[in-house]
This record gives C-alpha cells, structure tokens and sequence, in this order.
C-alpha cells in the first residue's frame, strides 16, 4: 500500500507540472502571436516578437509550437486581445500588478477582482499600485556562464543599470527600451541568456505574516490559473516561486 501511495502522489504531482506546463506554453504562444501581429512575423525588425520567442525558449517550448504561434499571428484570422494591466492589494498590504490579454474585458476583470476578494485583497485603481514598481528590462543569466567579474566586465561594457547576483543567477537590469538591442550584445559575449523579459521591479520589498503568506499564494495560484493572466508581479519578499513571471 505504501509503495501504491507513493506512486499515486508522484503522479498527482506529475498532473499538476503537466497541467502547469500546457498553461504556461498557452500563454506564451498567445503573446508570440499577439506580438506576431502587431509587428509582424519577423523578429529581427519586431523586437516585442524577438522577447516573445526568447522568453518560450527559456521555458523549454518546442520550436513547432513558437513557429505555429507565429504563424497563427501573421494570419489574418487570428483572434483580437486587448492588453489590460489590473493593480491590487493582497493579504497583508502585499502590492500586486497583473498583466492580461484577454478577448472579453468584462470576464478579466470579473474573475480577477473575485479572486482578490476570495483571498483577503482587493483590487484597486489604475495607479495606485504601479508606482511602487520600475519598469525595466530583465536579462538572467545562469552562474555556469562564468565568474561575477566576467559577467561584471560585459556589464558595464553594454552600458546596463545594474546587476544583482545570486548563488544560481545573474540578474542584469537595464532601461527596457534598450532591452532587445542590450541582449543581442550580450548573446554574443556571453552565449544565449536564460530568460529576457520586460518586467516591473518593485522599488522596495515587504515582509507579511505566515499566516499572511499562505493566503497570498492561493490568490497568486488563482491568478496564474486563468487563462486571460499572462504575468503576475508583487513586491512580496519571496526567494522561490514556481511561476516565473512572479517577481
């Protein structure tokens, strides 16, 4: 029995990554072809596209689902999105932006604002969160690549913001205007980045209870669950989550 039990956890565990994984891919082929779409299916001259197709690569998405992703933008009957960004409050005054794409704006909001409300926060004004977060581009690079010095040197050699380390990770922060045309020089110094990404640095972070906590992930798990959410950021002092949009 106990072995049976064992096998039956794994592959309950087994189901939730799966079930993570089909999520995440959906989500990143709805910003390829969104990105495909408004700047066409060339990511040379459509940075947006070139930050879609590195970020799904980073996340191990085969190359048949990025080129139908592409292709599926470029058609002339691929469905229309709107880009709406939502701000909040969690439990314990934790400040959280999510971004969406979604085809209905009446669902999004509906379902984003329950699930706000479900969990101990609330939603808020457009403004009232985001000035608590920069926006800027993100470039990590895994600490295989070489010593801090070495990433150091190309660094400062790009002309980036700053650089934050780790025991897995470098962390290269730059204006995101320049994000597309930094990880390109970078590339070719340093090899292929683990992820590139626009994201929102929170300008200070902020502890809560445990009790707080365990409140604030079942409301990121409800947020990362729907369909319509594409990122989650939070100024909440956390050093692991398993979604990577989630800083």
């Amino acid at each position: 029995m106990a072995g049976h039990s064992k096998f039956k956890n794994i592959m309950h565990r087994k189901g939730q990554q799966d079930a993570f994984r089909s999520r995440m891919f959906a989500k990143l082929s709805r910003e390829i072809s969104i990105a495909s779409k408004v700047g066409g299916v060339d990511p040379n001259s459509n940075p947006r596209l070139r930050l879609a197709i590195q970020s799904a690569k980073s996340q191990s998405m085969p190359k048949e689902n990025i080129q139908r992703a592409v292709n599926k933008g470029g058609g002339s009957s691929s469905e229309d999105y709107f880009e709406i960004r939502y701000e909040g409050y969690g439990p314990g005054g934790v400040a959280i932006l999510v971004e969406a794409l979604t085809d209905n704006r009446n669902r999004s909001a509906g379902n984003i604002r329950t699930y706000f409300v479900k969990h101990g926060g609330q939603m808020s004004e457009t403004g009232s969160v985001g000035f608590m977060f920069d926006r800027v581009g993100e470039i990590r690079y895994s600490t295989a690549v070489g010593s801090e010095e070495r990433i150091m040197k190309a660094v400062m050699e790009v002309g980036a913001n700053d650089m934050e380390t780790n025991e897995k990770e470098y962390t290269i922060i730059c204006n995101c205007e320049l994000l597309s045309t930094m990880s390109i020089t970078l590339e070719d110094i340093l090899g292929e980045a683990k992820s590139v990404r626009v994201t929102w640095k929170p300008k200070n972070r902020v502890s809560i209870s445990q009790e707080k906590e365990d409140l604030l992930m079942k409301l990121f798990e409800a947020l990362q669950d729907d369909d319509d959410v594409q990122n989650i950021y939070s100024n909440f002092e956390i050093d692991k989550y398993p979604y990577p949009n989630l800083v």
